[in-house]
């Protein structure tokens, strides 16, 4: 795990070296155990590492080899080693302590430029052929690592993180203001859909899932396709597929364990997703007498929690019964006093180098990277895509495509058995699954009040952007939303993992707090090897017998304790605190939001009637239970905009 940086020369000058250094010098934010600079001709390339693994403590990069003119800087951990260094043919005695940035070198000359999406684990790297005069760099299929870049007719300058670009002095600042406009007309988490721009005008980013490529002076970003030949699974019973899926899972638990060379961590919550993560974790480091340090996030002491009956603000009791069953587990329940969303704000401007729409998580999204730093913690894994994968399963949307097919009989005894296993009456399902199955139900009696969230850009400004349109279009304004994606389960699904966007501000924050902490985060549920073979298998699998996200449930039998593995009826609930957090900080978070709108530049961008609206309201306090109203986005997603204009415009 690293942070690069590099410099080429279209015209085949000599990079000046200088320009090397100060690059690197701006990385020196960063903690290291290593950083080092190379430059040939008219090529540059610098790395700053970090030792995760074993493997890296040995690893020099940048590499250069002139026997094979190849030079490579990466920010790389491959979780399919063993896979790929039998594919390449790579004599036993050498495989344990080659390197990652050896492997992708041996994968590049077997495959060329096809060879990414054989890759398995979080990567972006840069290759220098020197025979073929090409530089070629990918970055991995979800964007766990990031990689941006500046262009010219002179040069390409690129770097795992903004900053160090920006210092440069051919390189300056401007706003991108088209970029601007998007991130405040979307009204979902995401950022926008174009991943190739960013917040400033003339710094690029290589999404997701693509590959960046020059040659004869031109750059070409082409996009590969990790998840090609997906064919269906199957096989000849249901306890077929729990053993084919705990196999596969173990596999992507492992292989992320066996490469720490310092204690192993893991996000745990009171649910599923974290919950199969730590079980086949834990169970695996015993057997090398190490144990597993759980963190986990409570609400404030003092906090009264509002949320329903079916959800849980304190998951702690959840968590004790995965605790207590799974065993082998060091078990952190932490409550971050005296941080809030609020105080969190400047860290995260500086951690991001952009604005943010995550606001309601931060405090605790950072504060286990402290504590995990603080215990040595070398790799902190997660369950944060499970939804999609181990623990995809949508009962009601399974249960309207049988309504759709007449296919009466099993959607009978289905609905049957989900409506003991929830606690809900079987009329009341039927309903739900009727408006699903046919939604003109929904517009000739609807069963809420639709909700438009109020528009937070000012229309000029998004005239101006070109952005106007698009406010018109609720499949973009929704972006990140409930309105983002298809009504049918499978097209959502395929859409989920078709769209770059879906998961790169996940892997842009999970990257740059890495590199801040020193504390890889990997997530299993997002392993290529787990999502492919939970997109070739049945859906059926996935539903069944009464049982949404069924597959996960049934193959931790033994795993989880039932209590946690069967439950259909509560759920925790992030964040829930949020606002009761920030109750002692009110009177300042006011006297801001007040400078805010009497700021010139923000009247022009920001619909300011919405924002007052919003402001008069919660000027007084706003109730606790308003945690995830529009108005405290409006107004925190506002001020993120505005201190992140204020520190660098």
């Amino acid at each position: 795990m690293s942070a690069i940086a590099g410099i080429y020369h279209f015209n085949e000058e000599s990079v000046q070296i200088e320009h090397g250094s100060l690059m690197m010098e701006a990385l020196k934010k960063y903690p290291a155990n290593q950083s080092a600079l190379w430059h040939k001709d008219h090529i540059m390339f610098g790395c700053h590492a970090q030792w995760i693994t074993e493997q890296s403590i040995h690893e020099t990069l940048p590499y250069y080899d002139p026997n094979r003119g190849l030079a490579i800087t990466a920010d790389a951990i491959i979780d399919n080693r063993d896979e790929l260094m039998d594919q390449l043919q790579v004599l036993h005695i050498l495989r344990k302590n080659m390197t990652d940035s050896e492997v992708i070198l041996l994968a590049y000359e077997q495959w060329g430029e096809r060879m990414p999406e054989r890759l398995v684990g979080d990567f972006a790297f840069v290759i220098w052929d020197e025979r073929k005069k090409q530089l070629f760099g990918a970055r991995d299929f979800s964007g766990a690592r990031t990689l941006y870049y500046h262009r010219n007719e002179q040069q390409l300058s690129f770097c795992t993180v903004i900053n160090p670009l920006l210092s440069l002095p051919y390189i300056h600042k401007e706003l991108n203001e088209e970029w601007l406009a998007e991130f405040l007309a979307i009204s979902g988490v995401f950022e926008p859909p174009d991943l190739s721009t960013t917040i400033y005008k003339h710094i690029e980013q290589l999404p997701p899932s693509h590959t960046i490529n020059i040659k004869h002076h031109k750059v070409v970003i082409t996009r590969y396709n990790a998840l090609t030949d997906i064919t269906p699974l199957q096989l000849a019973s249901s306890q077929d597929y729990e053993e084919a899926f705990r196999d596969v899972f173990n596999r992507a638990v492992t292989t992320r364990l066996q490469r720490s060379n310092g204690n192993v961590g893991s996000h745990l919550s009171g649910g599923l997703d974290s919950g199969a993560v730590v079980s086949f974790a834990a169970r695996a480091l015993q057997k090398d007498n190490h144990t597993l340090h759980t963190f986990s996030y409570v609400p404030d002491d003092g906090f009264v929690d509002w949320t329903p009956k079916h959800r849980f603000a304190d998951e702690r009791p959840l968590i004790q019964q995965t605790v207590q069953y799974v065993g082998n587990i060091n078990d952190n329940y932490l409550d971050f006093k005296g941080r809030s969303s609020f105080s969190e704000i400047d860290d995260w401007l500086d951690i991001m180098e952009s604005p943010y729409k995550f606001f309601d998580n931060s405090f605790w999204l950072r504060g286990i990277y402290e504590q995990a730093q603080q215990r040595g913690i070398g790799i902190l894994l997660n369950g944060a895509r499970g939804n999609y994968s181990i623990s995809w399963g949508p009962a009601i949307e399974y249960y309207a495509k049988l309504m759709k097919k007449f296919e009466w009989l099993r959607l009978s005894r289905e609905i049957n058995l989900f409506s003991k296993n929830v606690g809900v009456g079987r009329k009341r399902v039927y309903s739900i699954v009727s408006r699903k199955a046919y939604p003109i139900l929904e517009r000739v009696r609807p069963s809420r009040v639709p909700y438009d969230y109020p528009q937070l850009i000012n229309t000029d400004f998004a005239l101006l952007t070109g952005v106007y349109d698009k406010l018109c279009d609720h499949t973009f304004t929704g972006i990140g939303s409930s309105k983002d994606l298809p009504a049918d389960p499978l097209e959502a699904r395929r859409q989920h993992f078709d769209r770059v966007n879906m998961w790169s501000m996940t892997g842009a924050s999970g990257c740059k707090l890495s590199l801040r902490y020193s504390v890889w985060s990997h997530d299993p549920t997002n392993d290529l090897r787990v999502i492919r073979f939970c997109l070739s298998t049945p859906m059926e699998q996935f539903v069944q017998d009464g049982i949404d996200r069924a597959l996960v449930r049934r193959s931790t039998k033994g795993w989880l304790p039932d209590s946690i593995r069967l439950n259909q009826r509560t759920r925790g609930t992030q964040a829930a605190d949020s606002i009761h957090r920030m109750s002692k900080e009110w009177p300042v978070f006011i006297e801001e939001l007040d400078h805010l709108s009497r700021d010139s530049r923000m009247q022009q961008i920001i619909n300011m009637p919405v924002f007052h609206d919003a402001l008069a309201e919660a000027r007084n306090g706003l109730d606790p239970n308003q945690a995830y109203s529009p108005t405290i986005k409006l107004l925190m997603r506002s001020l993120i905009v505005y201190r992140f204009l204020q520190k660098n415009f």
